[in-house]
């Protein structure tokens, strides 16, 4: 039981004879719940709304604060990956707000307190998508201090997710979205990931230094794109290995 914490309007609804519709109302004659796990189709979002119109007047205890933001993380969350999947499923052209708040299980207001629109949620998956993949990479170049293995093996990361990318995810959804600003700094990110590699390896001795590492990094991106089309992981590693070949000295 939470006592003398902070407080919220509520309707006359579900809260006896005592209480006239919109008086203000202590938090404390209610039981509040941490919210379960959510996952789509096991949990209703519906039964943790409540959570995104309480008011507070007072300071709130970290506890509860928590509690708030993992709630908003597994509805944002549901939100992006129920509507993902109906654009798989149906096309871009059949998904609606209304159609995503039916299937998510949260009232239209409330989905519209998240996002604005079909796209402004695609454009969070990309996002997300992408920050998870820069992540990884410079987890990857991270595991090793030697300059030929950093990159070799960021360079092979990056293929192997082109690939698998492909193969998972809409990629004329991802080309739909591509231009969009926050989309393209996060391209610029790896682009620099990329440059700084090259220009470590240069240093080296084991890059080229007839051309910037710029434009290395932009022949990197563009070369090791064509894994997406590639049948297997053997194939891909070979892809890597000429791309290696064209960096080298004298390459």
């Amino acid at each position: 039981m939470i006592t003398n914490a902070f407080t919220k309007r509520l309707p006359l609804s579900g809260f006896g004879s005592g209480y006239r519709e919109g008086s203000r109302i202590t938090i404390s004659s209610l039981r509040v719940q941490r919210p379960p796990q959510f996952t789509r189709h096991s949990v209703s979002v519906k039964s943790l709304c409540l959570l995104d119109d309480i008011a507070y007047t007072e300071a709130v205890p970290k506890l509860w604060t928590e509690t708030i933001a993992a709630h908003r993380r597994e509805v944002r969350d549901a939100i992006v990956d129920t509507t993902v999947e109906l654009v798989a499923e149906h096309g871009l052209l059949s998904v609606t707000m209304s159609r995503i708040a039916e299937e998510t299980g949260i009232g239209r207001a409330t989905l519209y307190k998240y996002f604005a629109d079909v796209e402004s949620i695609l454009r969070a998956w990309l996002e997300g998508h992408i920050d998870a993949h820069l992540a990884y990479l410079a987890e990857v170049r991270d595991r090793t201090t030697d300059p030929r293995e950093r990159l070799a093996g960021v360079l092979e990361a990056y293929a192997l997710h082109s690939h698998q990318s492909h193969k998972h995810r809409n990629s004329e959804l991802a080309a739909l979205l591509h231009r969009h600003e926050q989309i393209v700094r996060r391209e610029h990110q790896l682009h620099g990931m990329l440059t700084e590699l090259l220009s470590e390896g240069a240093r080296s001795d084991i890059v080229r230094d007839d051309i910037s590492p710029g434009e290395l990094a932009s022949f990197c991106i563009h070369a090791l794109g064509a894994a997406k089309a590639l049948p297997s992981k053997a194939a891909i590693h070979r892809l890597v290995e000429v791309t290696l070949d064209g960096l080298r000295p004298g390459g």
